[in-house]
């Protein structure tokens, strides 16, 4: 009894600091009140045009708009006493009526708002026009220009990642580390030092780090220390970028720290180490995934699962977005749905907390939130709106959140006018501003249509957030997904317990980490949900369509969309016509097997050999039975040739076969071990280049899948087919020119073909192998795999040798490499060969047995 009474006081001293002040009813608060809104927009697109404007324009603009907007202030009414003094009475109200408010006359209110427009676009202008100067202040730019080395005194601004692989040809990209950073002082080169403040991006060269670039010691840095470094400078390679110069840094594996962070970003620095160290003995996928969903660390995402995520728009989860915040602050202050109310349903109220403290808490929660996630697009958006919100709560006076999100929008503009051309600060606007107009009204619609009322909650905020987002996510990815509402609304379902226990153990992790690690182990469950819901929503064969990348194609993508929806509200009238539109896309969505064949002949039925179109590089399969193939190179491309095995139907593959380890063979690997079961990899005994050999030996560590060396000899067997390894030879290996002359060779055969596969060899390993023991066995061949994507250099006594029936190229379209060689092409047309390519026929299967060889183009 106790208990209940106890409860119900703390209630009451919670709800009673408010009562003062109105009624806690939010339909009490009248309209929606949109005035802040233009005035927000105006600033945002002021700052957007204004920061790389000209001085004279951006002073002229302000200028005019603060005059402007000063002359049409409307003057204050001041109340005229008349009748014995007395205001004039107004008339009486019902006693249970809210009180009216006041508003002000009609002929003042036009004016108030169109000088609020006016003063916010000076402010913007004047803000914008201060930010762009620093790209053009100081000797930066103009040592930039030059392309000057200078010794500088650099701030850090961001926390420092690595760049993702990137193929270049046969080669990957070495890696480098990204730091966004600030210039305070500069040496010149006659020993005069010049103080200045200019935004920079540094780029590292990370050097040989033990254990590779992602040991490398400048990860480790924390925003606002101070480095000195030795740098050639460069203009950026973006227009319109926050950035006065470009400054590469090489032959320096150690920073050189001049000046040590303060002591809050210290701090954030120990909970964030604290959150990785609790993670470290979990699962990969949660080890990677728990730091970014609770503070944005996404230092252990690999590309393949980075990739997944915005496949499938799930990448909003990895960006600290506000509702990382919300989830924190209702714990506190209750559910959203109670945002308007006095009474909540928090921890604060059950602690007797009353609204002034619950407020002031919820202020040190926002501030500490924004410094350990870092100040993030997103993030501030989320803390700006929250201590509106907060401020509102304090005051008594709740507002409608629409102003709130307006009022931060001005806010940070005027603060930060880069943040009005970042397209995450626009991605979380739009899909805030979603969640506040149209999902309320969106549910409200699927509740009359007997929708359960959480699940037409979800359903609404997931598609309202997409909706209004899609045509910016066209633009960047120049995709659209078909997965995205159903994948968010899965992953909604776990992102709110592995915030709240990831939080849970980055605060404990300094002082009790093995409870951390409990905490982190319980998150990694939710965390690894949501993993699995992302690459199962990308593996799926038609998760999304190509769309233009421009913004006539978000226009396009809008109207889309709208129409759309227009159409979808006539579909609910009628619960069949919704049902046969589900199951339609479900079946676009999925593309079962059996009905793609049915309705493209891909892959056809019969197929022996297919050659995926990967691009610039070699990717092909040996079907081995039902799901069943052997894979011989992945392509420089994860996603290409993992759609292409998924095409194939292929889940089981007895062995992978690497050729050798130049990129555009091995790259694709991740790919194709995506939820695959793989039996071994076998590669070529000569491990160059070294990066990439160990990036294979990673890769398949991480699956605990065993790697074998080939050697010529060997023969193997898997179902209806069979191979011979003709080359490399047993060591001692003969004098190679390199990887491509220690290519794995197999000779193939199946249902009656011969097969040869030549992986890369240059014409001295192709004479070799003409003079090898394996020579006898080369002519009578019916498929070639053309050596080196069809380059020029090849052995014309090989190629009078094998005569094939069919020679299949892989090359990328317009490759800078001219590949394939015209001379190659007609050689092999000469001797009676087919000659198709990639580039121009696509992905090719070949079937049928002995004479009735054929092959089909995708």
């Amino acid at each position: 009894m106790t208990h209940v009474h106890d409860d119900a006081s703390r209630r009451a001293v919670h709800a009673s600091s408010g009562n003062r002040r109105g009624a806690a009813h939010p339909h009490q608060e009248g309209p929606t009140d949109l005035r802040l809104v233009p005035p927000a927009l105006a600033a945002w697109a002021t700052a957007a045009l204004a920061l790389d404007a000209s001085p004279a324009w951006v002073t002229g603009v302000a200028f005019a708009a603060l005059v402007a907007g000063l002359v049409l202030l409307p003057a204050r009414r001041r109340g005229r006493v008349g009748g014995g003094g007395r205001a004039p009475s107004r008339p009486p109200t019902h006693p249970e009526a809210p009180p009216t408010p006041a508003h002000p006359s009609r002929a003042s209110w036009p004016r108030a708002s169109l000088a609020a427009l006016l003063l916010s676009i000076a402010a913007a202008a004047a803000s914008a026009g201060l930010h762009g100067a620093d790209l053009r202040r100081g000797p930066v730019p103009e040592l930039a220009q030059q392309y000057a080395s200078a010794t500088a005194e650099v701030e850090v601004g961001s926390d420092p990642r690595l760049t993702r692989p990137r193929i270049s040809g046969d080669h990957a990209a070495p890696v480098s580390v990204l730091i966004e950073a600030e210039v305070r002082r500069v040496e010149q080169t006659d020993g005069t030092v010049v103080e200045t403040r200019a935004p920079v991006l540094l780029i590292v060269d990370p050097g040989s780090s033990a254990g590779g670039p992602e040991h490398s010691l400048w990860l480790g840095l924390l925003p606002s220390a101070r480095l000195r470094v030795t740098a050639r400078l460069a203009p950026s390679l973006t227009s319109g970028d926050r950035v006065a110069a470009v400054l590469r840094v090489r032959n320096q594996p150690v920073p050189e720290v001049v000046g040590k962070p303060s002591g809050a970003q210290r701090f954030a620095g120990r909970l964030r180490a604290g959150l990785r160290e609790a993670t470290d003995g979990l699962p990969a996928d949660a080890r990677a995934l728990l730091p970014g969903l609770v503070v944005g660390d996404t230092a252990r995402i690999t590309p393949e699962l980075d990739e997944a995520f915005k496949e499938t728009d799930l990448a909003h989860t990895l960006a600290v977005s506000g509702s990382n915040l919300t989830i924190l602050l209702a714990l506190l202050i209750g559910p959203p749905g109670l945002a308007q109310r006095v009474e909540r349903r928090g921890l604060a109220p059950r602690l007797g907390i009353s609204l002034r403290a619950t407020a002031l808490l919820g202020g040190v929660l926002t501030l500490g939130f924004v410094v350990v996630c870092r100040p993030d697009p997103s993030v501030l958006r989320a803390a700006a709106c929250g201590a509106v919100a907060l401020l509102a709560l304090a005051t008594g006076r709740r507002r409608s959140l629409i102003p709130a999100l307006a009022t931060a929008v001005l806010l940070l503009v005027l603060y930060d006018p880069w943040l009005a051309r970042s397209y995450g600060f626009l991605l979380s606007v739009l899909a805030t501003g979603a969640l506040l107009t149209l999902a309320p009204r969106w549910c409200e619609t699927l509740r009359r249509h007997r929708v359960p009322p959480r699940l037409a909650e979800a359903v609404a905020a997931a598609a309202a957030a997409q909706a209004l987002c899609a045509p910016v996510v066209a633009v960047l990815s120049a995709r659209v997904s078909l997965v995205a509402v159903p994948c968010n609304l899965l992953a909604e379902l776990a992102v709110a317990p592995a915030t709240v226990l990831g939080f849970a153990a980055l605060a404990t992790a300094p002082v009790l980490m093995p409870v951390a690690k409990v905490l982190a182990w319980g998150a990694s469950w939710p965390a690894g949900w949501i993993a699995d819901v992302a690459r199962t929503g990308a593996a799926l064969p038609g998760e999304g369509v190509d769309w233009p990348g421009s913004w006539t194609g978000a226009l396009l993508l809008a109207v889309a969309v709208a129409v759309l929806v227009l159409v979808g509200r006539r579909l609910l009238r009628h619960p069949w016509l919704c049902g046969v539109c589900g199951l339609l896309l479900l079946l676009v969505v999925v593309e079962p097997a059996p009905l793609t064949r049915v309705i493209t002949g891909w892959p056809p039925p019969d197929w022996r050999f297919a050659m995926c179109d990967v691009g610039q590089g070699d990717a092909t399969v040996l079907a081995a039975g039902k799901g069943t193939g052997v894979v011989v190179d992945a392509g420089p491309d994860p996603k290409l040739v993992d759609a292409c095995l998924r095409t194939l139907g292929i889940t089981r593959i007895p062995l992978v076969v690497l050729t050798h380890f130049h990129a555009d063979h091995v790259a694709g690997l991740p790919g194709v071990l995506r939820g695959r079961s793989v039996g071994a990899i076998e590669t070529t005994s000569f491990e160059e280049p070294a990066d990439q050999a160990e990036f294979v030996r990673r890769a398949a560590a991480e699956r605990h899948i065993p790697i074998t060396r080939a050697v010529a000899g060997e023969q193997r067997r898997a179902g209806p087919l069979s191979w011979q390894v003709l080359w490399p030879p047993p060591e001692p290996a003969p004098d190679q020119d390199g990887p491509n002359d220690a290519s794995v060779t197999l000779l193939v055969r199946t249902a009656g073909l011969r097969l040869l596969l030549l992986g890369d060899l240059e014409p001295p390993a192709q004479q070799e192998l003409l003079r090898s023991p394996a020579a006898p066995l080369l002519g009578g061949v019916d498929v070639l795999k053309v050596a080196h994507h069809g380059s020029a250099y090849q052995d014309p006594d090989l190629i009078r040798r094998v005569a094939p029936r069919l020679a299949l190229i892989s090359c990328g379209e317009d490759n800078p490499y001219g590949h394939p060689a015209p001379g190659t092409v007609a050689a092999l047309r000469s001797m009676g060969a087919v000659v198709l390519r990639t580039d121009l026929d696509g992905a090719l299967a070949v079937g049928g047995e002995g004479a009735g060889l054929r092959v089909t183009r995708d």
